[in-house]
Formats: structure tokens, sequence, C-alpha cells
């Protein structure tokens, strides 16, 4: 027969939990805003560091960034700060976020979830180096490219502070966010979501998707499209090969689910 609990001998479970995500959360906040505070004391370091790519793109000596707004340069700043602070505390975010959920999870699932977790951040700083140091300059010279004369007068490209930052963020997180492909397919892939056979057959709608994603999350120049979509081909094949070595795994996993599953429901009858 149904049977409803007493809402007192449920509250006590859920309020801990409750307690626990409040403070969870307030010290990954804490981290952020320390992290703000001191890459905020070092923002003209930290914006003389995001600029290196256009004045690579520029000629010796010449280049300039302009802003058009009193405070453009200010908030310029504050951003720069809270997207270098994330970064530097994101390690204490996402251990917060593990030690939220790890108790809530088997040991082997535990196992299965911490390469992905630690392979998170290796990835995303791959994808953000990557448009940094080869993306960046590529694309800022290409579109230097188009300056020069027109109808008598000079065509001179004069970028401003805040917009710039913007594309520089779009790159770093696009390049950064879209190297996460095989942590993505993988997870999926463990779950039981989608196998290996699946995403093979597949693999010219894959092709396709990467070129559009690429096309869509980067500046529209060729270059950094292509520059883009190559790495992620190469990761999504990778992605294959480790889907193949993590087969057994999965077939382990299901296994034990079912007769997890099947003692509960034994103790439940």
């Amino acid at each position: 027969m149904f049977k409803v609990d007493d809402l007192d001998e449920s509250r006590a479970p859920l309020l801990d939990h409750l307690i626990e995500l409040r403070s969870r959360v307030i010290r990954a906040l804490l981290a952020l805003a320390v992290g703000f505070g001191v890459c905020l004391y070092f923002a003209d370091d930290i914006l003389g560091l995001l600029i290196w790519p256009l004045k690579q793109a520029f000629p010796d000596g010449e280049g300039q960034l302009i802003f058009t707004k009193l405070p453009e340069v200010f908030f310029v700043e504050l951003k720069v700060a809270l997207f270098a602070g994330f970064m530097v505390s994101f390690p204490v975010i996402a251990n917060q976020l593990w030690a939220f959920v790890a108790p809530g999870l088997y040991a082997r699932e535990k196992k299965a979830f911490l390469p992905f977790l630690l392979a998170t951040p290796v990835l995303f700083g791959a994808g953000a180096a990557l448009a940094y140091f080869v993306v960046m300059p590529t694309a800022f010279t290409w579109f230097l490219g188009f300056g020069g004369e027109a109808g008598g007068l000079q065509v001179q490209a004069l970028p401003s502070a805040g917009e710039y930052l913007s594309l520089v963020m779009q790159f770093i997180l696009a390049f950064g966010l879209t190297f996460l492909l095989p942590v993505l397919l993988l997870l999926l892939h463990r779950a039981g979501i989608i196998s290996r056979a699946q995403m093979a057959g597949a693999r010219r709608y894959v092709i396709v998707g990467i070129f559009a994603l690429a096309a869509i999350v980067t500046p529209p120049d060729p270059g950094s499209q292509v520059i883009l979509a190559l790495p992620l081909l190469l990761l999504f094949e990778i992605s294959l090969v480790l889907m193949r070595l993590q087969e057994r795994k999965v077939e382990a996993d299901r296994a034990a689910r079912e007769i997890e599953e099947k003692a509960e429901r034994a103790a439940a009858e």
C-alpha cells in the first residue's frame, strides 16, 4: 500500500542538504571574491597580457586602443578582474561542487567521474592557449589587412578597449568550451546515453556540425573557423578511441547498476 512518510521524518535530511549547499556556494563566492580582488589589483598587468595578440598583429611601434566613453576603461578593468578572478578561483569552485556531489555517488561512480573533472581545466586551458597564441594574432592580422586607402581617405583601425576585450573573451571562451567536447562525449558514453557505434555512424553529420559550430562561435574570418574546426575533429576522433577503451567499464557499470536495482526491488518487496 502506498505510504506517505511524515514530513518531520524527511525534513532534516533536506535541510541538511540545503545548509550544505548554502555553505558550498558561500565558499565558492568567497573564493571568487578573493580572486576578483587580487586580479583587480593587477588589472593593468592582466589587460596588458590580453592586449599582446593585438600588439603582435600591428606593425612595430604602431597600434593603439581608444575609449569613447569616460568610464569605459574602468568597466574594462572590472571585467578583466572578474574574468581572471573566475579563472584563478575555478579550482576552488570545482572542488566545492565535487564535495557537494561526491557523497551522493557510489565508489565506482566517483572513480568514473573524477577523471573527467580533472580533464576539464586541462582541455579548457588548451583551447584558451590555442586561441591566445595562434588564433587571435592570426585573426587580428587578417582584420587589420582591410585597412588602407579608400576614396582618397585613410581607413585605419582604432579598436576601442571595451569592444576588444569582448572579442578576446569571446575567443577564449569559445575555444575553451568547445575543447570540452571529449569530456561531454565520454560522459554521455559512460552513462550509456550514446554508443561508439552511433557516433561513428554519425561522423559525417558531426563534421558538418563542428564546422557550423566553429562558424557560429568565432568571428567571421575563415582562418579562425578552420583553426577551431580541425582540433575539434581531432578531439572527436580521439573520443571515439577512448570510447572503445572504456566500453568494458561501461558494460561493467551497467551490470552493476542492474544488480543494485534488483537488490533494491527485492528489499522493497
